[in-house]
């Protein structure tokens, strides 16, 4: 199924959580001088305008990153990238996480995005016109399969499904156990919704039962509307790097105010 379009969502709160991970894990990564191999099996179009009529209609952004951009100061590296991407392309654009992480890396960095869907993977590509950023329209999850162990070894790759297909929260913790022996030195980071029918329950447990030691983070904050079934955003991060835990539990007091 190809019909979830994340214009509609983007910047709301799990947006925020997700992408400040994201920023802090890779700015960390960067701190030393070595390549990083960068992975997406779920890209969308990369880059999101707020004042778009799909953003208006939910009103999702102005929950989320309007609300939340204070709690970032300006050199934290969420704050930094969304500044970058202003400049460039306006005050109400927002990055999805493929800007995110070009704004991040380094030039001698690659980057593979996987975007299955035609006009997302279109817009992606006018995004990142990069030499070094590879976009490939297949799937995610072959496509990270078939590139690991990357070269060099050292990198990140951001699993961020839409859930539209339900079986993924079936599927997910044997790729990322594949993943892992594939690529046991890797930083794989999986996003979910938490969802007030608990489909994610048993992913997540299956997933913890493996990687006992990976990082495990879930926020909750108010439904974006009556009736919505999200009611928080989770991070399962193996090879977390170092800091990552304690930033991101920065985070909790915030989205637990609201």
């Amino acid at each position: 199924m190809l019909s979830y379009q994340h214009a509609y969502h983007a910047g709301n709160l799990a947006d925020v959580h997700k992408h400040a991970a994201l920023a802090i894990a890779l700015d960390r990564m960067v701190q030393k001088d070595k390549p990083l191999s960068y992975f997406e099996t779920h890209a969308g179009r990369g880059l999101y305008h707020l004042d778009s009529a799909e953003a208006l209609k939910t009103g999702e952004a102005a929950q989320g990153i309007a609300r939340a951009a204070p709690w970032f100061v300006p050199d934290h590296p969420y704050a930094r990238a969304l500044a970058q991407i202003r400049q460039t392309h306006g005050d109400t654009a927002y990055p999805g996480s493929p800007l995110i992480a070009a704004a991040l890396l380094r030039p001698f960095d690659s980057m593979t995005l996987a975007e299955l869907h035609p006009a997302e993977n279109a817009a992606l590509r006018a995004a990142l016109p990069d030499r070094y950023t590879q976009v490939v329209q297949e799937d995610g999850a072959a496509m990270v399969l078939s590139r690991t162990p990357p070269d060099p070894r050292r990198g990140f790759l951001l699993i961020d499904p839409s859930y539209e297909v339900k079986t993924d929260y079936d599927r997910i913790p044997d790729l990322v156990a594949k993943l892992h022996r594939k690529w046991n030195v890797g930083v794989i980071m999986l996003w979910y919704p938490i969802l007030t029918s608990g489909l994610q329950l048993p992913m997540v447990r299956s997933l913890r039962a493996t990687f006992p030691e990976a990082l495990s983070h879930e926020v909750r904050f108010p439904p974006a509307r009556p009736g919505h079934g999200m009611t928080g955003s989770g991070l399962f991060v193996v090879n977390p790097p170092f800091g990552l835990a304690e930033e991101t539990t920065r985070l909790t007091p915030f989205f637990a105010a609201l």
